[in-house]
């Protein structure tokens, strides 16, 4: 985990976020101490209701069709 000071902090605030927000985790320091750290916050979650309606408009999938399609693209052999 990289460390930034309290001073880098303070004077370079934005790009800190930034990196932040790209998903590195910092460890803030004070005089070479380690007193905080600074991580993105996870996503929320998705709600079951969400999720089963985003599956109901998912295109059906033929399992012997979809088989017999990779049988003829992929070598069997492999």
């Amino acid at each position: 985990m990289s460390e930034v000071s309290i001073r880098d902090l303070r004077n370079r605030g934005g790009e800190v976020i930034d990196r932040v927000e790209r998903g590195e985790r910092l460890t803030v320091t004070r005089d070479g101490r380690k007193v905080a750290e600074l991580r993105p916050i996870a996503p929320l979650a998705v709600k079951a209701r969400v999720l089963v309606e985003r599956w109901a408009r998912l295109p059906r999938v033929d399992p012997e069709g979809l088989r017999r399609e990779l049988d003829q693209t992929i070598d069997a052999a492999l």
